[in-house]
């Protein structure tokens, strides 16, 4: 098993790896479209089992006293408010002559803003014919109640300019007064009180022919504000599509289908930890990625349909024909979360294997008789269960090995089907965890791992998967002798060669 030792990045690892949370994401694309869908088709279905109420519309325009070129819409907003109150709601019941309550009459009307002075009032109802006379009698009661909020203030207004006109009238009364006692012949008024007495007098008049003009005006303009607020729009039904209903609920559905799909996977994937990429695997396993390829399907029975898979399975037979052959010693494929591959690619070596080197015997260690129970044609290889490899009749044939490392793993009968093995894992099967284990396990049962076959991986990782023995080695000085190499964490016991003497190359370098 080839192992890093003084090659590891001293740098810590970051707490999140968004590059591998986005594999892991995309590689559970099933999961969230499946929820993109099924959000898709609960949306549609809402629509079609519970179509929105028969409603209708109608609009006001409201006209206020403070009217502003630049108003941001607060009064109409405050409209829309006031529209909501239980005042408004009883008295459009009571002009329906309907005994509900005005509480539950507010929740199915609405009322919106179009702009400054536009009001958008919407009711709902059993029928287009009971929505339409909800909607005028609301809007009626809504105009009555602002045309009689526009008198109440402007006679309110009226009312206090008047009072304070009479209010000035009793004083120009008591200026009047002191003004005949002054001109009289027996009078103790100056003539300085008596020209401020004339002024007050004119002073007065002025103040009350203005409140007079004031208190007038403000009887003048509420007609004006009545008569500009009005229903300019008549209640009508809303025509309601069904199809276009379905199709915007099930956008709707689709849309939060899909978030929560992505969130779940997302979630999922930080807390099961399962590495996907190819720097993790080997990282985590410590051995070097040497092949990839796409999982096999079920139904194929080891048969690829598509050429490209057929050339990368043949691809990665030749790379494992060739580790074998050079290995003296047996070779085990070990799975993890791809029996199904493995086996295939056992059975694809061991042909390979046979047109080269003469007949090879594959042991079958997998869970289940898989292998074992197919019915060998002439010319492929035997297949033995692992309690039977040892009744092999000709003990000197080529074995290889077919083995699981998943969880429940019987650890000290790996060593029976090969001192040396290719690991063969699915990206995404097991956890950072397990990874560890098995590395551990295998080295504590002496089996070096000859490298990874890497199953399903993501076609989008651009990552590297190879380990290196160390970091690569600087030129030594001339004063200094070079450190000896680390190989597989043991150091090698060749003797190290000596620097030797440097030689002239001519005659005058050498003078």
């Amino acid at each position: 098993m080839t192992t890093s030792t003084t090659g590891e990045s001293s740098t810590a690892a970051p707490l999140l790896d968004l590059q591998s949370l986005v594999v892991a994401v995309r590689r559970r694309r099933r999961l969230w479209c499946a929820l993109a869908l099924l959000g898709l088709l609960a949306g549609a279905a809402l629509a079609v089992l519970r179509p929105p109420p028969p409603s209708a519309t109608a609009k006001v325009l409201v006209a206020h006293a403070a009217d502003q070129p630049n108003d941001p819409g607060t009064l109409i907003r405050t409209d829309a408010a006031l529209l909501q109150t239980t005042g408004i709601a009883g008295a459009a019941l009571k002009a329906l002559g309907s005994a509900e309550k005005p509480e539950d009459f507010m929740k199915e009307y609405a009322g919106a803003g179009l702009t400054n002075n536009l009001l958008e009032i919407t009711v709902t109802g059993k029928s287009d014919a009971e929505a339409q006379a909800r909607a005028k009698a609301l809007a009626e009661a809504f105009v009555a109640d602002h045309v009689q909020r526009i008198q109440e203030a402007a006679d309110a207004e009226s009312k206090a300019l008047l009072d304070q006109r009479d209010r000035m009238r009793q004083e120009l009364d008591q200026v009047n007064q002191q003004i005949g006692t002054g001109t009289q012949p027996n009078g103790a008024k100056g003539p300085a009180n008596l020209e401020s007495l004339y002024a007050s007098r004119a002073e007065l008049t002025a103040r009350i022919t203005d409140f007079g003009q004031r208190a007038a005006e403000a009887k003048v303009g509420a007609p004006r504000l009545v008569a500009g607020t009005q229903i300019v729009d008549a209640p009508h039904a809303v025509r309601q599509s069904l199809p276009k209903t379905a199709a915007t609920d099930a956008g709707i559905g689709a849309v939060l289908g899909l978030f929560l799909g992505i969130a779940v996977a997302a979630v999922g994937a930080v807390v099961a930890d399962r590495p996907v990429l190819r720097r993790e695997i080997a990282a985590h396993l410590g051995a070097s990625v040497i092949a990839e390829l796409a999982r096999v399907p079920r139904r194929s029975r080891g048969r690829w349909q598509l050429r490209r898979t057929r050339a990368a399975r043949e691809r990665v037979t030749a790379t494992l024909a060739r580790t074998v052959r050079g290995c003296a010693e047996p070779v085990s494929l070990l799975e993890l979360g791809c029996a199904h591959s493995t086996g295939a690619l056992a059975l694809d070596l061991a042909g390979a294997l046979t047109e080269q080197d003469g007949p090879v015997v594959v042991v079958d260690g997998l869970p289940g008789p898989q292998l074992a129970r197919r019915t060998a044609k002439p010319g492929e290889p035997t297949v033995v269960r692992g309690e039977q490899a040892g009744a092999v009749p000709q003990p000197q044939e080529r074995r290889v090995g077919v083995g699981s490392v998943a969880p429940g793993t019987a650890w000290t009968d790996l060593r029976y089907l090969g001192t040396r093995t290719v690991l063969v894992v699915r990206a995404g099967a097991g956890s950072a965890a397990w990874l560890h284990t098995v590395a551990r396990q295998l080295a504590e049962q002496r089996v070096p791992v000859l490298g990874v076959v890497l199953i399903d991986p993501d076609p989008r990782d651009r990552t590297d998967g190879t380990r290196w023995d160390g970091p690569p080695a600087a030129p030594p000085d001339r004063d200094e002798r070079p450190a000896r190499l680390i190989w597989l964490g043991r150091r090698r016991t060749e003797r190290l060669p000596a620097w030797t003497a440097r030689v002239p190359d001519i005659d005058q370098e050498a003078r």
